[in-house]
């Protein structure tokens, strides 16, 4: 119960945005990041002159939070279209933003769905949850491992980092059936909460097996909990008892920005490679559940999605 408190209900940061040193030079992409944690996330990087990509699924909101933005910061993000629930589109957007970029210092996977109607699956068919949050970041982390190793070779430290926003809501599921990634019986059998517990867990696995396989060629990845915020993750749960709960129990998504920027650019987290931190912008050992960090199930997610991802 006191780990549940110190994660759900955290002391006052003592880390702040001030902290974060001036990014000049610094490319970085956030995904999903037109609201929420993710758009705060971008706000805070352009006001210290990062060069910032906004990767999302829709112009139109997209346009509108960089103008939203610009009026704030005095700075212009960049919209990269990324559809995370249809892996035939990742691999472009992926060129495009080569075509651009010779370099990638940070990558911060945040996009994310919760708990949506039962019949939403992704363009393949996956569960949408386990499709968007943990496979489609997976191939598009992927296909940027190449500018981000060789990006790694020219920073002073010989390191980039790669961020993967997951939840304290991987308690709920901290294992994974494989079975359920695809509808049938044994997706329908779980629980909306089971899933994204599921999804959450595998971002903690891709962080902890990227960091083992990618570590020595200069990669730092890690894992968050970003802390119960109010944000548009909440959009498909009944909407009074939703309503309710985001301003009775939830934070300021001021505050979940926190622990992703920190992740991001706080310099001591070049030393955080394969590990995971709380809310607000902690290294809580007592986290993630011993089930994420199962070497061998990392291993076999890294496996299976590989397989998946093949064609594509």
């Amino acid at each position: 119960m006191g780990n549940y408190i110190s994660q759900n209900f955290p002391a006052r940061p003592t880390w702040h945005t001030d902290h974060i040193p001036d990014l000049s030079g610094q490319v970085i992409i956030v995904t999903g990041s037109n609201t929420g944690i993710g758009k705060v996330t971008v706000k805070e990087l352009l006001k210290h002159n990062a060069k910032v990509y906004m990767a999302v699924r829709s112009r139109e909101k997209a346009e509108a939070a960089i103008k939203d933005l610009k009026k704030e910061t005095g700075k212009e993000a960049i919209f990269l279209k990324l559809d995370l629930g249809d892996l035939t589109t990742i691999k472009a957007s992926v060129e495009d933003f080569l075509k651009n970029e010779t370099h990638l210092h940070v990558l911060i996977n945040n996009a994310g769905v919760a708990a949506p109607p039962r019949d939403m699956l992704t363009s393949q068919g996956y569960d949408l949850q386990f499709g968007v949050n943990t496979l489609g970041h997976f191939y598009f982390t992927t296909l940027l491992l190449p500018i981000l190793t060789s990006t790694a070779q020219t920073t002073p430290d010989k390191k980039v980092r790669v961020v993967h926003v997951s939840s304290y809501a991987h308690h709920f599921y901290a294992k994974l059936d494989f079975n359920s990634f695809k509808d049938g019986p044994a997706r329908r059998r779980m629980g909306d909460m089971a899933l994204y517990g599921q999804s959450k867990t595998g971002n903690i696995l891709l962080s902890n097996e990227l960091a083992r396989r990618y570590g020595d060629q200069g990669i730092v990845s890690i894992s968050l909990h970003p802390g119960s915020v109010r944000s548009e993750l909440q959009r498909y749960g009944p909407r009074l008892l939703m309503e309710f709960i985001r301003w009775a129990v939830f934070y300021p998504v001021e505050l979940g920005s926190l622990t992703p920027l920190y992740a991001a650019t706080a310099p001591e987290c070049a030393e955080y490679n394969g590990e995971y931190l709380s809310p607000w912008a902690r290294h809580d050992t007592r986290e993630p559940d011993s089930g994420a960090r199962n070497p061998v199930l990392a291993k076999e997610l890294w496996q299976y999605m590989e397989e998946q991802v093949k064609g594509y």
